[in-house]
């Protein structure tokens, strides 16, 4: 949802989160995002420009490596890293769910709701008429505004 929806990611938690995964099993780096993604239910999907250099920097403390099998490429944990984690098991423990506690079931709600309503928009643009184009522009105009609305209003007001 952006700024403002949830608790801040804080760096470590990059870092903390790719060592759980890796616990698991090896991953890439786009699987890594993505379970990132699922696991926080879509609070936290971190950049590439933060996973990448979280790696380079796990690789170079030594606890994880790079593999390379059937063409693809994989990190995993050394024995080094698997120690790691042994022995700091606060850290490594599902940091994606620190990310999501924070966020109120309405946040949830709503993200719902703008997915829905993305759904609807891509329908209307692939198979739509360009009236009915036209019209849904109008209609999500409306929204806009009625969503900034909200916000101006101050509940103390009378």
């Amino acid at each position: 949802m952006g700024r403002g929806s949830g608790p801040r990611v804080k760096p470590g938690n990059v870092r903390a989160a790719i060592l759980a995964l890796l616990s698991e099993s090896p991953f890439n780096g786009y699987q890594i995002i993505q379970e990132i993604a699922q696991r926080s239910d879509n609070v936290w999907k971190p950049s590439s420009g933060s996973v990448y250099p979280a790696l380079q920097q796990l690789i170079d403390e030594g606890l994880i490596q790079e593999t390379v099998s059937e063409g693809k490429r994989a990190f995993a944990l050394t024995e080094a890293g698997s120690l790691y984690c042994a022995e700091h098991p606060e850290e490594v423990s599902a940091p994606w769910k620190v990310v999501s506690e924070g966020v109120s079931d309405a946040v949830f709600d709503l993200r719902s709701a703008l997915g829905q309503l993305f759904q609807a928009t891509q329908q209307i643009a692939q198979v739509g008429t360009p009236e009915q184009a036209a019209q849904a522009s109008k209609v999500l105009v409306r929204a806009r505004k009625a969503l900034y609305k909200l916000l101006a209003e101050d509940d103390n007001e009378e």
